[in-house]
C-alpha cells in the first residue's frame, strides 16, 4: 500500500514541478501578464517578474528530475527515514509556496493583494496545498 501511495505521490510530484517550470520558463510572460496588472505591463517591473521567474523555474526542474530519479530507482532507497526525509522536503517545498500565497489571499477577501488569488492562481494554491499535505501525511506514514 505504501509504495503505491509512493508512486503516485512521486509522479503527482514530477508532474507539478514540470508545470512549475514550465509556467516559469517557458511560458514566463504569459504568467507575468496574469499578476502584474495591465497597467504596469509597460514598466520594468514585468521584465523584471518575467526574468526573475527563470529562478523560480530552475528550483521547479530541479524538484521535478529529483522526484523522476526516485521514481525510477526507488529500490536505492530501502530505510523508511528516508523515504520520510525526502517526502517531508517535498511537503515543505508545496508548503512554502501555499504559505507564502496565505497573505495575499486575506488581502484578497479585503479587496487588496498583490495579485488576485483566483483562476491559475487559484489553482496554484490548492493544488500545493493539497501535494504539501499528501506528501506530509506519507511521511507520516513512513514513520510508523
Amino acid at each position: 500500500m505504501l509504495d503505491t501511495a509512493l508512486t503516485i505521490v512521486l509522479v503527482l510530484n514530477t508532474i507539478w514541478f514540470f508545470g512549475g517550470y514550465h509556467t516559469f520558463d517557458i511560458r514566463g510572460r504569459i504568467f507575468a501578464k496574469i499578476v502584474v496588472p495591465r497597467e504596469h505591463r509597460d514598466t520594468p517591473v514585468m521584465e523584471t517578474l518575467v526574468h526573475s521567474g527563470k529562478f523560480v523555474a530552475g528550483f521547479n526542474l530541479a524538484f521535478m528530475v529529483l522526484n523522476a530519479l526516485l521514481l525510477f530507482n526507488m529500490g536505492l532507497f530501502d530505510k523508511n527515514l528516508q523515504w520520510t526525509i525526502l517526502l517531508l522536503a517535498f511537503a515543505v517545498a508545496h508548503g512554502t509556496q501555499f504559505a507564502y500565497n496565505v497573505p495575499v489571499a486575506l488581502q484578497n477577501r479585503r479587496g487588496e493583494g498583490v495579485w488576485q488569488v483566483k483562476g491559475l492562481m487559484l489553482f496554484i494554491f490548492v493544488t500545493d496545498f493539497t501535494l504539501m499535505m499528501f506528501n506530509g501525511i506519507l511521511s507520516l506514514l513512513y514513520l510508523i
